[in-house]
């Protein structure tokens, strides 16, 4: 019967930079002996050329590129998910959301781009693995990357998330969605337009003005914040008291409202946008 009685949500999150410190890329790029700025160079190139879903770049370059593909393999991505830098208290905010609120239990899983073995590798003991979706490789004998299975990218989320909503039998307002990045932004908007809640970690524009709310912060637990404010309808102060229980202290919570504004004088708008202003004008005059 209370198992009945409790209120069931999906919290699903982003890996790199929204979990961790840094990006995959990177600590992979510095694992091989494959400088960081080519890394830079070559993903944000297919990200102009939209060339591959927005934060499969990883995953395409494994694939394709001579650099990367001759020099990665299996091995190497377990490595880095042990290398790679978490932010604290993950476990922590693992067991509360799974039970530590009465009344609510909160399925936790990560939807990520990343390698799925960098991502098992890092979160071992900390999230089931069946709980990871990530992007997945076919490898040969010799560990060496032969195919992508799946890509956890871009609608690529928005497909997993369908999938475990439909598994786990909650209503599409019951999910709760966290990333920090231009990746993220296609499953923001499908969990917004259906009534869910959205976080982003970062003050990356395009997805800060997606999400219903913004927290930055060094330790995962931070996104308890929002989640019991705006989802479970706490005060701020149940929710300080409610941290102070297990021992952590909230010292500071500023809430702004940050507009993103570019600015010009009418002087330097190129000449060919001020005739076709000018054009303009005279159609609608006539």
């Amino acid at each position: 019967m209370n198992d009945k009685l409790l209120k069931r949500y999906i919290f699903a999150s982003d890996f790199d930079q929204t979990l961790t410190f840094n990006d995959s890329g990177y600590v992979l790029s510095e694992l091989v002996g494959i400088p960081i700025p080519e890394f830079e160079r070559k993903a944000k190139g297919m990200a102009k050329l939209n060339l591959v879903q927005q934060g499969a770049e990883l995953a395409y370059l494994l694939l394709h590129d001579p650099e990367f593909h001759t020099r990665v393999r299996k091995e190497h991505l377990y490595e880095v998910g042990k290398r790679i830098r978490l932010k604290e208290n993950i476990k922590l905010l693992y067991e509360i959301l799974e039970t530590g609120l009465d009344g609510y239990h909160f399925d936790f899983y990560v939807l990520s781009a990343a390698p799925v073995e960098v991502i098992h590798s890092a979160l071992e003991g900390i999230v089931p693995r069946d709980h990871i979706f990530g992007t997945e490789f076919l490898y040969t004998d010799s560990g060496e990357i032969e195919a992508i299975t799946r890509a956890t990218a871009g609608y690529g989320k928005v497909f997993v998330l369908d999938q475990l909503q439909s598994l786990r039998k909650v209503g599409p307002d019951h999910i709760v969605y966290v990333g920090d990045g231009s990746s993220d932004v296609h499953v923001m908007l499908h969990v917004n337009v259906r009534e869910g809640f959205t976080i982003a970690v970062s003050e990356a524009k395009h997805v800060s003005q997606v999400a219903k709310r913004t927290i930055l912060s060094s330790n995962a637990l931070a996104v308890l914040a929002p989640i019991l404010e705006d989802v479970l309808g706490w005060e701020r102060l149940r929710i300080r008291e409610f941290f102070e229980s297990y021992g952590i202290l909230i010292q500071e919570w500023e809430r702004v409202r940050t507009d993103w504004l570019t600015l010009r004088t009418a002087s330097d708008q190129p000449k060919g946008d001020l005739s076709k202003l000018d054009s303009l004008r005279k159609a609608v005059a006539t």
